[in-house]
């Protein structure tokens, strides 16, 4: 194999790209983006609940108990920390006789005004299935052929309906079932479902609401890895680092 004096000579190689500077660079900003976003966003949801709850509470608390009054700054959650004893004291007295005889007479009153009796009525039976721990509402996921036949949605399933409504539903029993919508979980459809039409599956309604908020992209089980996810950026960097040298021009030979 000779190499013949008119041949030009071969080519220096091609710098190598600079994606793969670029790529490090894009890969460290996603990766610190993935560990401090939920961290900061999650910090100032409770810092907004903290300060949301101290101006409610502020105007109810006289200026000697509160803390600027002796401080030249405010103590942030001092509000929440009155709310939450003043909600305890409560608790006691109402499981006491007088306590209960004095629910007993507010709820008498607003049960004879007819727009405020049918709300607080709801949200009564709203809040003592939330919080007394004795509910099953909300606690299954399941999944509905909705909106249309072959497509599938996530619903919490909540109680079976009231006797008056179960004799109104045709043929076969019954579940009520709350479908929320992606990506604000509070939202979203209310109605009845025949038993036989729900798939239970196993997901609890904490990850069926990251699923629903996700729009899938956050699975079940698929907790996110800054490390996995530097490995795999690192891969995509190398193999576009290959894709370009194969574009390399080559020498010239003859035989």
């Amino acid at each position: 194999m000779t190499t013949r004096d008119d041949v030009p000579a071969p080519l220096d190689p091609a710098p190598e790209p600079h994606t793969g500077l670029m790529g490090r660079f894009r890969n460290y900003f996603l990766t610190g983006l993935v560990v401090t976003g939920p961290i900061a966003i999650t910090l100032y949801l409770v810092w907004w609940f903290v300060t949301w709850v101290d101006g409610v509470v502020r105007p109810f608390v006289p200026l000697a108990y509160r803390p600027e009054t002796y401080l030249p700054y405010g103590v942030p959650g001092w509000g929440l920390i009155v709310a939450f004893f003043t909600l305890t004291l409560v608790g006691f007295l109402a499981a006491n006789l007088i306590g209960r005889t004095l629910v007993d007479v507010g709820e008498t009153f607003l049960g004879r005004i007819p727009a405020v009796r049918a709300i607080y009525r709801g949200l009564k039976q709203v809040f003592e299935t939330l919080f007394s721990g004795k509910g099953s509402s909300f606690r299954k996921v399941g999944l509905v052929e909705f909106p249309s036949p072959g497509m599938w949605s996530i619903v919490l399933i909540s109680q079976s309906p009231s006797e008056d409504i179960a004799r109104s539903l045709p043929g076969e029993e019954h579940v009520s079932v709350f479908l929320p919508c992606s990506p604000n979980p509070t939202t979203g459809f209310f109605f009845y479902v025949p038993k036989s039409k729900i798939i239970e599956v196993d997901l609890s309604a904490e990850d069926a609401a990251t699923l629903i908020m996700s729009a899938g992209v956050v699975q079940p089980g698929s907790a996110p890895d800054p490390k996995k996810a530097a490995a795999l950026a690192g891969m995509a960097n190398a193999a576009r680092i290959a894709n370009a040298s194969t574009l390399k021009p080559q020498p010239a030979k003859v035989e």
